[in-house]
């Protein structure tokens, strides 16, 4: 399967609806339909990058926007008390879709360690 038909690419391409909190030419940015937080968005690049460890050194600049989405994602919901950023990679680090996504979870105290 490739990137463009998982889920996400799906998303990205409008074939199946999602509730998009911010879009820009690089990034998409939505609500996650199993929420594990008051506040649960995801990030995803636009560009195909199946999972984390397989982003090159030219990505670089997307990686940083990427986190920088983040920012201006939880600034739009409000999370002005804080908010935690979690990227799973691979089967052992918990990834079920195989598109690099950023998890932002808010609107409670977190607890250390997760999982």
């Amino acid at each position: 399967m490739t990137n463009q038909d998982t889920i996400f690419g799906k998303i990205i391409r409008k074939e199946i609806p999602a509730d998009i909190v911010y879009e820009d030419d690089l990034a998409l940015a939505f609500r996650d339909v199993q929420p594990q937080a008051p506040v649960h968005i995801l990030v995803i690049p636009k560009k195909t990058i199946p999972k984390l460890s397989d982003a090159e050194t030219e990505d670089s600049a997307l990686l940083g926007h990427l986190l920088l989405t983040v920012k201006k994602v939880a600034e739009l919901v409000g999370l002005d008390q804080g908010y935690r950023v979690v990227i799973n990679t691979g089967v052992d680090g918990g990834q079920s879709v195989y598109h690099l996504h950023l998890h932002i979870l808010g609107g409670r105290q977190l607890n250390w360690p997760p999982g």
